[in-house]
């Protein structure tokens, strides 16, 4: 039985042949990627957000340069906040993109990525708001999970401490620049998208992914007090496992 996200064949294709030099382009240059940002992350965003564009009448090439160019150069790896939206331009000039449509589109890439829960929000296009919701429902679920783990572990981060507390970010900087755990990424932002997203099409979408995401964290807690306990019982001394803290 199919998932009732599964997309019909036509949502896998290209409308043009710029759409598809764009994404020749991201798998390029997100080859090497072995973060949970690579031309498969790209593309489950892509065909998201085709599907969006569709439910909210939004300019379907327009979607699909942004879904396409939206993780080349991003700030995470790069830390400059403006580094993808200043190479998606300079790609989209030099195939031809006439300049106010270039400024447009490279503006929705500055704005579309999650910078910390406290940081203010960029306005965005109709356009921009359906890649933003396709690459925020790609954090959420059960593929959002695995690229949680697969991030954190390329940053070297903890999977979880109990005595690390949650921070919600107030600067790009600050979100940068934190370590923290892979577990209370969930509490600094995955679990915070749902109430974040755009359109009705893709809060629709996330409902579901949100609660898997509460129950695997339940069960992890489960197992993690398990294993905790069985210690205990031989004498050492164990953390706390209550949920984290915000930081003070």
């Amino acid at each position: 039985m199919h998932s009732t996200e599964s997309q019909t064949p036509d949502q896998r294709q290209p409308s043009s042949p710029l759409v598809q030099s764009a994404l020749d382009h991201a798998s390029s240059e997100l080859a090497a990627d072995a973060t949970g940002h690579d031309i498969h992350h790209v593309m489950r965003v892509f065909r998201m957000a085709r599907r969006l564009a569709r439910a909210e009448a939004a300019n379907l090439e327009d979607v699909e340069l942004i879904a396409a160019l939206h993780d080349v150069a991003d700030f995470k790896f790069t830390g400059d906040e403006h580094s993808g939206s200043r190479t998606a331009r300079t790609w989209l000039l030099a195939q031809g993109v006439d300049t106010d449509r270039a400024d447009r589109l490279a503006g929705d890439i500055a704005g579309l990525s999650f910078k910390g829960a406290e940081t203010p929000t960029t306005p965005l296009t109709l356009e921009g708001m359906c890649v933003q919701d396709a690459d925020r429902l790609d954090a959420l679920g059960a593929v959002g999970i695995a690229r949680c783990f697969t991030y954190g572990g390329h940053k070297g981060r903890a999977m979880h401490d109990p005595s690390v507390p949650v921070q919600l970010h107030a600067t790009t900087k600050q979100y940068l620049n934190h370590r923290g755990t892979s577990i209370n990424h969930f509490y600094e932002k995955l679990l915070l998208l749902k109430e974040r997203l755009n359109t009705e099409s893709a809060r629709d979408i996330a409902e579901k992914r949100h609660v898997f995401m509460e129950m695997y964290l339940e069960q992890f807690y489960a197992e993690w007090e398990s294993s905790a306990q069985r210690s205990t019982n031989d004498g050492a001394p164990q953390p706390s496992l209550s949920y984290p803290d915000l930081a003070p």
